[in-house]
């Protein structure tokens, strides 16, 4: 499966790299095409603090108290939390945190009551590493809500074309790059109609082949 792989970069700065790899993936919302592979992102120096510093150009001008991390997207959180501290375009009173909630098995987050004050009454960046179908980020804005927070915008290393009602949504690297990328409800799928085997399932760690 792997040799089958490419790389897609980010537009602004080809540090920024995610491995794509073509086939039949089943993931916790959807089937889809393609698996994109984030682990130099995530895991990396370099690229990590590359794909922190094109967020923050595009953040110019949104003021932020918290970061909520997803998909252990902390190394980049952390660098991305740094360059907007040092920006001389934002009025910042106070350090931006970097937080990651917990999720119950319904997906719904669950801040602990030590996190609580980082987020009542603060203005929220998600950042993620994948969201095709923005289900899973709509549902942290919920949370959020319910927590007493503002989310003020959605970071993205990888993101389908989907819309949020009054949060602005800043992706590195389009689905619309993989112009064939297609993602399905599990139970429409026509690679599952054509008889085509899910290759791997995937998450955020990475993925498992079948």
């Amino acid at each position: 499966m792997e040799t089958r792989a490419f790389e897609l970069f980010a537009k602004r700065n080809n540090r920024v790299a995610i491995r794509v790899i073509p086939g039949h993936f089943a993931t916790l919302h959807s089937h889809v095409n393609y698996c994109v592979d984030m682990t130099r992102v995530k895991s990396e120096l370099t690229p990590a603090r590359s794909a922190a510093k094109l967020f923050a150009e595009s953040l110019s001008g949104v003021a932020i108290d918290v970061i909520i991390t997803l998909e252990r997207t902390k190394m980049v959180g952390a660098f991305l939390a740094e360059e907007l501290a040092n920006s001389t375009g934002l009025n910042m009173n106070q350090e931006i945190a970097v937080i990651t909630p917990e999720f119950t098995a319904d997906e719904k987050i669950i801040l602990r009551d030590n996190l609580l004050p980082y987020v009542k009454h603060r203005r929220v960046l998600i950042l993620a590493a994948t969201a095709t179908t923005g289900m899973t980020v709509s549902g942290v804005i919920r949370g959020i809500r319910y927590y007493g927070g503002q989310t003020v915008g959605v970071a993205t290393v990888f993101g389908g074309k989907f819309e949020i009602p009054g949060v602005p949504v800043f992706r590195l690297v389009s689905a619309e790059d993989l112009p064939d990328y297609s993602s399905y409800r599990a139970v429409e799928c026509p690679l599952c109609r054509d008889g085509k085997k899910v290759d791997a399932l995937i998450n955020s760690y990475g993925y498992s082949k079948m």
